[in-house]
């Protein structure tokens, strides 16, 4: 009875909610045509002209073919969306504009498609044979609008973001025709060879789709270029003339990596191949793979400051190797018909992670990089990767969705977010499984073996060979029996507390730390105060702080990516000033006093960091002989 009082005193407490609407929301209708696998009915012609360096404008005249069966019907054009090598959505859409689109005379009206903002739809009259499309691209002039690539020196002018394609076919099915008219008297270089010129307009041969968005241009006032042999150029643009005073034997280093590679991967998996390299402070650096080509930005300073130390030197490493890894052969999931198709990256972790794998074997056995300065460059790697306490929750296999998650955006606690650690870490599993095979093989055969063999399938074949993990684990058996699938996937999948370092102690050497950087650290943060492992804190210039390691002695003291330090110990802040303290405070009980500058507010922040300065180096484990990654680094004959 009281149950029921109880119940009924709550009916009449609770209030009578109003009537309120309850739609139904609309059906999510994609309109644009899929792909097929068809050839397109003729070839469009693209005309760029490059010419507006000072604003940084590319104006664009395209003619795109209609289809028979489209004329007098809607027809939907696409602008790039989800570009290979940056593995997320990256068209930049926003830079489009000044959009004019005609068909036998008459400027036609075009609209949007409401689901993908990358679709134009536009009604064609009947009758109509094709459609003269005009636009401009309004490359970045300020950092906060995107990558610099337009400076009055030099330019790299991608073909995705200067260009239209027809809904509805496969990209490699879809000719097109690209001249440019370059700024008089640059020079430049793509994978595109020339067909023709008039003065400085230039006609490429005629290529599909694909092939176009994948051979961009670098161009440049100041150019210098060299055979590497092979069929390998190394073409090179700079802010100064200068600049481009490469020694010969710095070129013959060059030339070692292109003869290195191929006594890895035992073929060409190209016809040709350009290394485009920009050495420059005004335009944004990149590192992007092609099939025939790589785009590689660094500083001024790659052949002029060679004895500083390795500066970015392993760029041009990595990116060639992506000729064989990521590009003719690739996780199938990446395999797409268009570039309005979702990319799907559960295979990074081999396209990045072993092609990091390679390039610093590369740049070592080519001379690039010296042993002693790579072994110290994987030091700081692992080292790294051994303080991310983000592993305890997050597994490596899940930060292949990172390019989709968040593409390069900057991480307020990184270490406890983790990023794109599939490169790294995994070129650390890659380095495991080569000492497995080495140890299991009695040093007769190593990952070379199973790069040889997967990697090198035909001499000259620039094609797509794409595999997923069953068949991956199928070569690796094919040259060393073992449980690779159990390996991998543990690899792939553990919540660690540490980083995969077995390969280092199978490999002959130990994770270590002393008080002095190497000269690999020193160079590497030219531009930094690297105290990731003294006390958890990095800082940029003028002691701004850029990252703090999670649950490091930084992190307790309530130091923020954004602070910046105005004094330690009572003294003006200097680079100098910080390591002195932590020097003076190692093995002490007394905290490091910092004063620091958060927003509009000063603080006095408490560093309870005594254990002074930490650097990651290698120590050999046993006797002085050459160990199995010194063999693994070594030049081939």
């Amino acid at each position: 009875m009281r149950s029921l009082l109880l119940i009924a005193a709550a009916l009449v407490a609770t209030p009578v909610l109003a009537q309120r609407s309850m739609p139904q929301p609309l059906p999510i209708i994609d309109a644009v045509p899929a792909a097929r696998d068809m050839a397109f009915p003729g070839t469009m012609r693209l005309h760029v002209d490059a010419t507006d360096t000072q604003r940084g404008v590319f104006k664009v005249e395209q003619i795109i073919p209609v289809p028979p069966e489209l004329a007098g019907k809607r027809m939907a054009l696409l602008f790039p969306k989800f570009l290979p090598g940056k593995h997320a959505a990256r068209g930049e859409i926003e830079k489009l504009a000044g959009l004019e689109i005609r068909a036998q005379g008459q400027l036609l009206r075009w609209q949007r498609d409401p689901v993908d903002v990358y679709a134009f739809w536009v009604d064609v009259p009947a009758g109509a044979a094709a459609l003269d499309v005009r636009f401009q691209f309004l490359s970045a002039t300020d950092g906060p609008q995107g990558r610099i690539i337009v400076t009055s020196d030099m330019l790299n002018l991608q073909p995705n973001s200067v260009s239209l394609y027809p809904a509805g076919w496969f990209t490699r099915a879809i000719p097109v025709s690209l001249s440019v008219t370059w700024p008089q008297g640059w020079q430049a270089a793509s994978a595109l060879r020339e067909a023709s010129r008039d003065g400085s307009r230039i006609t490429y041969q005629t290529v599909d789709y694909e092939t176009l968005v994948d051979s961009p241009f670098f161009a440049g006032r100041h150019f210098a270029k060299w055979d590497l042999g092979s069929n390998v150029t190394l073409n090179v643009v700079a802010d100064e003339a200068r600049f481009l005073n490469a020694t010969p034997e710095q070129v013959e280093k060059h030339k070692a990596l292109v003869s290195q590679a191929l006594k890895l991967f035992g073929t060409r998996q190209f016809d040709h191949y350009d290394l485009l390299l920009s050495l420059t402070e005004k335009m944004g650096g990149i590192g992007l793979e092609h099939h025939r080509s790589s785009e590689n930005g660094v500083d001024t300073g790659y052949f002029t400051d060679w004895e500083k130390g390795p500066g970015r030197r392993n760029l041009l490493p990595h990116e060639f190797t992506h000729s064989w890894n990521g590009k003719h052969r690739r996780g199938a999931d990446l395999v797409t018909p268009d570039f309005r198709t979702p990319m799907r990256n559960s295979m990074l972790w081999v396209y990045e992670g072993q092609t990091q794998f390679w390039g610093y074997v590369l740049q070592a056995r080519s001379g690039l990089v010296s042993v002693a300065d790579t072994m110290d460059q994987l030091a700081g790697i692992a080292a790294t990767l051994d303080n991310r306490p983000a592993r305890s929750w997050r597994s490596l296999d899940d930060t292949t969705n990172d390019p989709l998650i968040t593409p390069r955006a900057p991480k307020g606690w990184l270490s406890f977010q983790r990023s794109e650690d599939y490169y790294n870490e995994g070129m650390l599993i890659w380095l495991e499984a080569d000492a497995i095979i080495r140890r299991e093989s009695g040093g007769t055969r190593g990952l070379d073996d199973f790069a040889r063999r997967f990697f090198g399938t035909g001499e000259g074949d620039w094609g797509v060979k794409p595999y997923d993990f069953n068949s991956l684990v199928a070569e690796l058996y094919a040259v060393q029996r073992y449980d690779w699938a159990g390996l991998l996937t543990r690899r792939l999948t553990e919540k660690a507390t540490s980083a995969p370092l077995k390969g280092l102690e199978l490999a002959g050497w130990k994770l270590v730390y002393l008080d002095k950087p190497t000269t690999a650290f020193t160079d590497a943060n030219r531009r930094q105060v690297n105290l990731s492992f003294s006390g958890g804190l990095l800082l940029g210039t003028a002691g701004k702080v850029e990252q703090v390691l999670w649950n490091s002695a930084a992190f307790d003291a309530g130091l923020v990516v954004g602070d910046v330090l105005l004094a330690v110990n009572e003294l003006p802040y200097s680079d100098d000033a910080l390591r002195a303290a932590v020097t003076a405070a190692k093995g002490g009980s007394t905290p490091i006093r910092l004063l620091v500058k958060t927003d509009d507010r000063v603080r006095t922040v408490d560093w309870a960091w005594h254990g002074g300065l930490r650097y990651p180096r290698l120590e050999r484990i046993g006797p002085a002989k050459q160990t199995p990654l010194e063999m693994l680094l070594a030049a081939r004959k």
